[in-house]
């Protein structure tokens, strides 16, 4: 089973500032397990959906 997060980020119009968000936010998830699988642009920001295979419970 998977899990999945959707996070939206809010874009500036400042290239460098954008492109450093959008790194930072893609290496936080990356390290927690998360990877994207989907990204919706638009001119003010955008969502992108991470999944990842879910924890079993005890």
């Amino acid at each position: 089973m998977k899990e999945y997060q959707a996070v939206i980020l809010r874009l500036t119009g400042h290239t460098r500032e954008d492109e450093d968000a959008l790194t930072d936010l893609l290496n936080e998830r990356s390290r927690g397990g998360w990877d994207p699988t989907m990204m919706t642009p638009d001119p003010y920001r955008l969502t992108i959906i991470f999944a990842r295979a879910s924890q079993p419970e005890r």
